[in-house]
């Protein structure tokens, strides 16, 4: 175990495309970002194979050229969260398998892996994080190649940006101390959700989601940080990518006195960890830096 120690805190999360940021832990970077916390976001592709799901935002504009509106959209969505720092890894949307964008030879998917590991490496190192937010390699029965790929850049980018071995030309070792997965959708959220649809008569969004979970399965939860004063900043983020989301839509029924009386938490799963937790065995972790914050004195 490594002994933490008085460094600013800065936690560093990596996404696929513009509008993941903003649907999963938006609520908590804004939690952190107003505490104090130096924030990071590295957004791996433009977004350019998404699709406009919204007709209101269907516009010639948007037809033309998709990626060059998700950036500004995506600009949009890192000033209402708090990001102070924004870095794109520089790849094109991947595209679901068997289609165009998944052969394109610049996609994210089809990269160097060692390369694009390399970039990330730069960032952190750059901005020196002690936590780490990123995907699971389960997905949730999400199989978006830029999803995985970027589970798999974040878990060697945490393994060897410590390591001066390892792209000795991106700058000075940085050891990150924790790993957490997002869990965006974590089965007690999306059950909540779900049982507030049909108790109050409404046929819920969610039905398949929970369908998807054998009834056997644990949910892996680690981790609640509490963000009923933020769960606001998260759907204003969301709502900021206009092409993907439309303000009917199902993310926004649940009113948000309610949302914070079902499930007022962003769920994590601690992955990996280089420090002594202090929280007890069967008990949630209330912070991402706990066993690294240095204990008050006074």
């Amino acid at each position: 175990m490594v002994e933490a120690g008085p460094a600013r805190l800065s936690v560093l999360s990596v996404h696929a495309h513009p509008d993941d940021e903003a649907s999963k832990g938006a609520a908590t970077i804004a939690r952190y970002h107003a505490e104090g916390v130096h924030t990071v976001l590295v957004t791996c592709t433009g977004g350019e194979a998404g699709e406009i799901l919204n007709p209101e935002a269907d516009t010639a504009e948007a037809q033309s050229d998709l990626g060059a509106v998700r950036m500004r959209e995506l600009e949009e969505s890192v000033r209402i969260i708090g990001y102070d720092s924004l870095h794109l890894l520089g790849y094109r949307d991947s595209g679901m398998a068997d289609t165009e964008h998944n052969e394109h030879p610049e996609n994210f998917a089809n990269a160097d892996l060692d390369e694009a590991v390399g970039r990330l490496v730069r960032i952190v190192r750059a901005e020196q994080p002690q936590v780490m937010i990123t995907y699971s390699n389960e997905q949730g029965g999400y199989s978006h190649p830029d999803h995985i790929r970027v589970h798999e850049i974040s878990v060697l980018a945490f393994e060897r940006s410590g390591d001066p071995e390892w792209y000795p030309e991106a700058g000075e070792p940085w050891q990150v101390l924790k790993l957490y997965y997002s869990s965006g959708f974590s089965r007690a959220r999306v059950q909540a959700m779900h049982d507030w649809f049909l108790a109050n008569g409404e046929e819920s969004p969610y039905a398949e989601w929970v369908d998807r979970w054998p009834e056997e399965s644990v949910d892996p939860t680690t981790t609640r940080i509490d963000v009923g004063e933020f769960i606001d900043v998260g759907r204003a983020a969301l709502l900021a990518h206009k092409t993907q989301v439309a303000a009917d839509a199902f993310w926004f029924k649940v009113p948000l006195e309610v949302a914070r009386d079902l499930h007022p938490w962003e769920d994590f799963v601690l992955a990996r960890s280089l420090v002594e937790s202090p929280v007890a065995d069967g008990e949630f972790e209330s912070d991402l830096f706990a066993g690294v914050r240095v204990p008050s004195t006074s």
